[in-house]
């Protein structure tokens, strides 16, 4: 065998193995992202039966989907995904993806259960970075405080008791922290005035999009005063709370 072939012969194997590893890692990359994303989509289930237990639809309720436009009630700056439970072909519940922006430490992104007749179906914290100790009481491994919210509606309690109790509302606060829970039950109370607002809307939605099987963009835009109306509802005092820890 001359050099030439020789030369051509190595170039072969050297390109044969940038071929078989390149091969193997794009297959293990996509084995990993494929595992990741089932274990996100078990860990997202986990946390939308604790709010609705499964024998409470029948449907996937991650398959079951609408696509709803940015709002201030929300929380959300961008368009967000509403879960649509259902029980014998009829809507049941809706869970909604929220955001409290004026948590103690930024941000408490939770999700909020609201039945058909506009109670709450159940309250979970998803991420937050509040005080270990204090403002983290409102995880359900924490405490039973989110539970309070189940089942309470716009009128029960009537709306100006959508407070914690040390501003003169119906919800208990945490030993040595106000700030958080305040936050938490001004955003749950926000998602209720959204859910009534919108509620035939989003029904609508869903019915277009089981009739073309896709996930319909918002049939609605945000209302005008929308972010006006948040921003109304938020002028709790916590901006003039001064607290060492988190009250």
């Amino acid at each position: 065998m001359n050099i030439n072939n020789t030369i051509l012969v190595s170039g072969f194997i050297l390109g044969l193995f940038a071929v078989l590893g390149t091969s193997i890692v794009g297959i293990t990359h996509e084995s990993t992202a494929a595992k990741i994303l089932d274990n996100e989509n078990k860990a997202r289930l986990r946390k939308l039966n604790q709010i609705l237990p499964h024998d409470q639809y029948d449907n996937e309720l991650l398959k079951t989907t609408i696509e709803i436009a940015a709002d201030a009630r929300l929380g959300q700056h961008k368009p967000s995904i509403v879960y649509i439970a259902r029980q014998q072909e009829k809507v049941s519940a809706m869970i909604f993806s929220v955001i409290a922006p004026k948590g103690y430490s930024g941000e408490i992104k939770m999700l909020v259960g609201v039945n058909i007749d506009g109670s709450v179906a159940g309250v979970r914290i998803v991420s937050h970075k509040e005080t270990p100790g204090l403002g983290d009481a409102m995880e359900i491994e924490r405490s039973d405080w989110v539970l309070g919210f189940d089942t309470h509606s716009l009128s029960r309690p009537e709306a100006k008791h959508w407070k914690v109790k040390r501003d003169g509302g119906y919800f208990d606060q945490f030993t040595g922290a106000t700030i958080t829970p305040r936050a938490v039950v001004q955003a749950v109370h926000l998602c209720l005035v959204y859910f009534d607002r919108h509620k035939q809307t989003l029904i609508d939605q869903y019915t277009r999009s089981q009739q073309t099987g896709l996930i319909h963009k918002p049939a609605h835009k945000q209302d005008e005063n929308s972010t006006r109306t948040a921003k109304t509802d938020d002028t709790a005092t916590d901006t003039t709370e001064n607290r060492g820890s988190d009250k």
